[in-house]
Parts: structure tokens; C-alpha cells; sequence
């Protein structure tokens, strides 16, 4: 705890509708981490959660475009800290575990320390969530790298390099995998810490839609596959529209070479055209292949300004 003694600290939490538990989130973490600033980012709350929040002694902050994504991005920006802890608003997360989380940060000089839920209660952690949250990250590992087993993790502690070097465009729950990817593009050192997740207090429902908010985030996942790797994104597409290609010229190949005749012209011209799909497929992923890694040394740039957490000596 001594070696958070001289580091600023915000605890930021985001809250929707958060009246049964706000309070004692920030009580909680007062608690825990008394020299922290708790910042409840409110987005249009229709309850008491504001009040309470203030009640409580929380800095309140209100972000009238709706969503998690948004939220976040108004964070980082607003909030000025060496360490910023996020937490959701439900109160499922356990605040004891928050300078354990920090310490970690700071003692191995880490950009982001990610709090892995581990629960016995089947109500707090659904078997749909679990397996879901298996499936997305499991196609996050796969294709930006194997890191973390707790991607949509809501419990998460950053450097301030992190926080001032992330670009946010996702406005919803899709936040968390925005949030990853940003660390493993950038190859930040960051580690996981198991915490309990507990279930919700009576009352309190949840804001999260297992497969709307599923779809989303896998959609999320393609674009950033898509932004990030274009050239793995649009060699698949060469390669598929090539194998279209192969496939219909065969037969014609066959025939061809049979009678010294192409009697089906327009099977010839598709295959034509599925062969430049894809020659043009694979220009595209090379040519934004390059943009894609002057865009990244930027963010490196702009991460490396900062610098990196460590221990404050008197």
C-alpha cells in the first residue's frame, strides 16, 4: 500500500440506472484506497443514482451520449490520474482486491492489469456469459494474439501512457474488446489478476443483452481484424475468391482441352472477374498493410510520450 502512497489515483466508474449499488461502490472503495478520487460517470440515469453518488462522495461526471463505449472515452479524457481504476456500476466486482490490482501495475511497470472474474455462483456468471466470453476471447487470442482468458473483464486498472494513448470509437458494451486489442496492438505489458464476481443485489438488472450485445462484439472483433491486419483480412478474401475462381474454371478447363471449345462464356467471364476480385483483394490488404503500420508507430509515439508508471520516491 506504501507504494501507492504518492500516486494519483481515480477510480472511475460508469453507472446507468445504478441506484441500488452506486453508494456502496463508493463507499467501498474509499475504503480501500482513501487517497483514490471516485468519479461516477453518470449516462442518463432516469433514477437517484446521481444523488446518491454525490451522497456518497463520488466526483460526478454526466455523458449524455448513451453507451459504455462512450463513457469511457469521456473518462480518459476528462480525468487526469497516474492510475486509473474502472469499475462497472453493479457492484459485482470486489473493491479489497483494487491495491492488490494497482501494485501489480506499478511494481512491474504494466499498462493495464485486467481483474479475471472467477465466481461459484451461477446466477452472477451465466453459463451463456461464460461461454460466450470463451468463444470471443478464444477469436480475439486468435488472431491478435493469445493474452488474456477474461476479455470483457469490467474490472481493469491502466497506466496513465494507456489511458492518453487510447483512441475509443466504440460507443457500447464493445468498449472491452476495443479496450484489448488497443494493448495487444500496441504489445503493452499488461497481466491478469483473478477477483470474485458476485452476483447482483436483489433488484439490481442488468444492462447487458447476452446476444445482442454478443453480436456486436463479434462484429466489433471483424472490423478490428479488418483495421488492424488488413493484410491477413483481405488475403482471405483473395484467397476465397480465388478458390471460386479455380472452381469454376475447371470443368471449362476440361472441356477446353476435350473439344477445343469454351461453350459456356459467361462461367468463363465470372471466373475472370472472381480471379480480379481477388488480385485487387490482395492490393488492397498490401496497401493497407503500410497505412495500417504508420498509423500504429503514431500510437506508439503518442504512447512512449508518456511515461511509463512507476514507483514515486519521497
Amino acid at each position: 500500500m506504501n507504494k501507492l502512497i504518492n500516486q494519483s489515483i481515480a477510480i472511475l466508474v460508469p453507472c446507468y440506472n445504478e441506484e441500488l449499488t452506486v453508494a456502496a461502490i463508493v463507499r467501498d472503495f474509499n475504503a480501500c484506497l482513501p487517497q483514490a478520487v471516485v468519479y461516477v460517470f453518470d449516462n442518463n440515469s432516469k433514477d437517484a443514482t446521481v444523488r446518491l453518488a454525490r451522497e456518497a462522495g463520488a466526483v460526478v461526471r454526466n455523458v449524455p451520449l448513451q453507451g459504455k463505449g462512450n463513457v469511457i472515452r469521456r473518462m480518459f479524457a476528462d480525468v487526469d490520474a497516474d492510475i486509473y481504476i474502472m469499475v462497472d456500476g453493479d457492484n459485482t466486482y470486489d473493491a479489497s482486491v483494487a491495491p492488490k490490482l494497482a501494485e501489480k501495475l506499478v511494481d512491474e511497470g504494466l499498462d493495464m492489469v485486467v481483474g479475471t472474474r472467477v465466481s461459484t455462483e451461477q446466477e452472477a456468471y451465466r453459463f451463456g456469459h461464460r461461454f460466450g466470453n470463451r468463444l470471443l476471447t478464444g477469436s480475439v487470442a486468435a488472431v491478435f494474439g493469445d493474452t488474456f482468458t477474461d476479455m470483457l473483464s469490467g474490472y481493469r486498472v491502466f497506466s496513465r501512457r494507456y489511458a492518453k494513448s487510447f483512441a475509443a470509437h466504440s460507443a457500447g458494451f464493445e468498449t472491452e474488446t476495443e479496450l484489448t486489442v488497443h494493448a495487444l496492438e500496441l504489445r503493452m505489458p499488461v497481466a491478469e489478476v483473478e477477483t470474485i464476481y458476485r452476483s447482483r443485489p436483489e433488484g439490481s438488472v442488468s444492462k447487458l443483452n447476452t446476444y445482442r450485445d454478443g453480436v456486436r462484439i463479434l462484429w466489433t472483433i471483424i472490423k478490428l481484424f479488418k483495421t488492424e491486419k488488413p493484410l491477413a483480412f483481405f488475403s482471405l478474401a483473395f484467397f476465397a475468391f480465388m478458390l471460386a475462381a479455380v472452381g469454376f474454371a475447371v470443368p471449362l478447363l476440361q472441356t477446353y482441352l476435350a473439344t477445343g471449345l469454351v461453350p459456356r462464356l459467361p462461367t468463363a467471364i465470372l471466373s475472370v472477374a472472381l480471379s480480379l476480385f481477388g488480385v485487387i483483394s490482395l492490393n488492397c490488404g498490401l496497401i493497407l498493410d503500410t497505412v495500417t503500420k504508420g498509423r500504429i508507430e503514431q500510437k506508439r509515439f503518442a504512447y512512449l510520450a508518456i511515461s511509463a508508471p512507476r514507483v514515486k520516491h519521497v
